[in-house]
């Protein structure tokens, strides 16, 4: 198994939720629909995207898509 994850909010807060995916074994793949780098500094930092197998921004809808297929091939490895 793998996760899909957008912490939303939490991403810039939440140190708990960067424990939480530090934690389990499958891999975790962080996604947002906007891009956060182009929008206010404080969004600019992820706690998430250290603990993440990877992270996939700014795409809209396709964010989720990609973040699917990058779950996919994370197991295929």
């Amino acid at each position: 198994s793998a996760v899909v994850f957008n912490p939303g909010a939490f991403t810039h807060t939440s140190v708990a939720l960067h424990d939480a995916v530090r934690a389990i074994e499958p891999p975790v793949i962080e996604v947002h629909l906007s891009q956060t780098a182009a929008r206010e500094d404080f969004r600019h930092h992820s706690f998430i995207a250290s603990a993440a197998r990877g992270s996939i921004t700014g795409l809209g809808l396709n964010s989720y898509l990609l973040g699917l297929d990058a779950a996919a091939r994370c197991l295929d490895n």
